[in-house]
């Protein structure tokens, strides 16, 4: 038997105003966009920014519906319409914000697991990595790449037995 650790780099930074300019600027449109979110069952409400290769900030927030799994998280909102509009841009890092159901800045947040894998593959398709910013009340955590989410992820590679 062999065992391994995994370690796991986050940088926090106590506000938006400790942060570089443009993971700042990406806070602050994820904190904007989530007030657009559809939650009127979770009444939690997520925004998510993202900022291509060239420089353009793309927006999503959380979508809801009572069918549970046709809604959308405000990450793959984002993600995806990136992708449709602008395939030929990676994406290269992404702020994440929430509303809680008090109507105040979220305690906790970091993304679902299918939003991270949706993540993951942005990160393998343009071979780029997405630096991920989480923008909690208490604290914005940054992450330099999707594997500090997801690590022994499941990507293109494992499907041909490449790590």
């Amino acid at each position: 038997m062999r065992t391994k650790e995994i370690k796991i780099l986050v940088s926090e930074y106590k506000n938006a105003e400790e942060l570089i300019t443009n993971d700042r600027e990406l806070v602050l449109a994820a904190r904007e966009i989530a007030a657009t979110a559809y939650a009127p069952y979770s009444h939690f409400k997520v925004g998510a920014a993202l900022r291509l290769y060239d420089g353009s900030i793309v927006r999503g927030s959380n979508q809801e519906n009572a069918a549970t799994p046709v809604g959308i998280c405000a990450e793959r909102s984002a993600l995806f319409w990136a992708n449709a509009n602008h395939p030929d841009q990676a994406v290269v890092a992404i702020a994440v914000s929430a509303i809680d159901q008090k109507g105040e800045h979220a305690k906790n947040l970091s993304p679902c697991g299918i939003c991270r894998q949706a993540l993951l593959e942005a990160q393998h398709r343009y071979k780029q990595p997405i630096r991920v910013i989480l923008d909690s009340r208490e604290k914005i955590e940054v992450l330099n790449n999707v594997e500090c989410l997801l690590p022994l992820s499941f990507n293109g590679n494992s499907l041909n037995g490449v790590k």
